[in-house]
């Protein structure tokens, strides 16, 4: 396969943590690195070996040398950044949430498919191979009548933030809050193992500056009924679960990867299904992401899930009252 040139947007952890994912694929190619301020782009490119570095986003967009580019900015900046990409010809792994609302992110795929361009969500949970074995391994437990996705993590900012420091993932003008920042990964989990639900009905726990801190979604299905739960100002212990008729099926993980995947039939047999060590999982869907451009696979079921995500997420911040500045473009 042959070497694909790629820019970064955003200077952040993620970024280098995608970077390093990307070691181990040959056909990567890092190119130039940008950020609004030239000197960490020039200081990001040098740490990490690219030869260009911009800030101006006209200016790498028409770099002929840049295919494809990944983005990792603050959610309100997705839209602007991946059209304007898109526009130049560029393919566009962006990070979650892809977009504010699912009005951008249906612009945003309807360009990505008028110009024959690959955009994908960075979603690393339907990449992973652990969600593999748990999609192969639902038939052995029955009917499955509920089911409950966890992600649960107390932020390393909201102590600051509890004093008063205002911050990117607890500000509503950036499109953020724990349900588009880790809630949207537990909500992929269950649009891609249970579908699209009939009805939803929502509860947050709301912080100052109009934003959520926590919240649970209930899904109703014809015949199952799902929870999903998030928080960035609390942990949780509990692993994910999946119940049906003839046993539950349970899983953990590191962010929300699934590294550890268990059945326990009803009379009481437990199976290992899968284990692994804590690992980078973004290699995961950088290698699917490179298939993609290369025609090797479809996007089309990804598209799906990040409107149907979107449209989900829409509907939760509508029943409790979260309201970003993109909503009223």
């Amino acid at each position: 396969m042959r070497k694909t040139g790629f820019a970064t947007i955003g200077t952040s952890e993620i970024t280098e943590k995608f970077l390093q994912a990307a070691k181990e694929y040959p056909e990567f190619q890092y190119v130039a690195a940008y950020s609004r301020d030239i000197k960490k782009a020039e200081e990001f490119a040098g740490i990490h070996g690219a030869e260009k570095a911009y800030n101006s986003l006209d200016m790498l967009s028409a770099d002929p040398e840049v295919e494809a580019v990944y983005v990792a900015t603050p959610n309100h900046m997705h839209y602007e950044q991946v059209m304007k990409l898109l526009n130049a010809g560029k393919h566009v792994l962006c990070e979650k949430s892809l977009a504010s609302n699912h009005r951008e992110a249906e612009e945003m795929f309807q360009l990505a498919y008028e110009k024959k361009l690959v955009l994908l969500e960075a979603m690393r949970t339907a990449f992973d191979p652990g969600m593999e074995v748990i999609k192969k391994s639902l038939n052995r437990i029955g009917e499955i009548r509920k089911a409950t996705f966890i992600y649960c993590q107390y932020s390393s900012r909201y102590d600051s933030f509890k004093e008063g420091t205002e911050h990117n993932i607890f500000s509503r003008e950036c499109s953020a809050g724990a349900l588009m920042d880790i809630g949207v990964y537990s909500i992929h989990t269950l649009l891609d193992l249970l579908g699209k639900p009939d009805t939803i009905c929502g509860f947050s726990v709301m912080l100052r500056g109009e934003i959520d801190g926590a919240g649970t979604i209930l899904a109703k299905y014809p015949d199952k009924i799902a929870e999903v739960s998030y928080s960035k100002i609390t942990d949780s212990l509990l692993p994910n679960e999946i119940q049906g008729e003839d046993g539950v099926l349970q899983f953990w993980g590191n962010s929300n990867s699934p590294e550890n995947v268990k059945i326990v039939f009803r009379d009481g047999r437990e199976e290992i299904l899968y284990h692994r060590e804590t690992e980078n999982a973004m290699k995961y869907e950088l290698e699917h992401f490179l298939k993609m451009l290369h025609g090797k696979e479809s996007a089309v079921r990804h598209t799906q899930r990040s409107l149907n995500a979107l449209e989900l997420m829409d509907e939760m911040r509508k029943q409790c009252g979260i309201s970003f500045p993109a909503d009223i473009k």
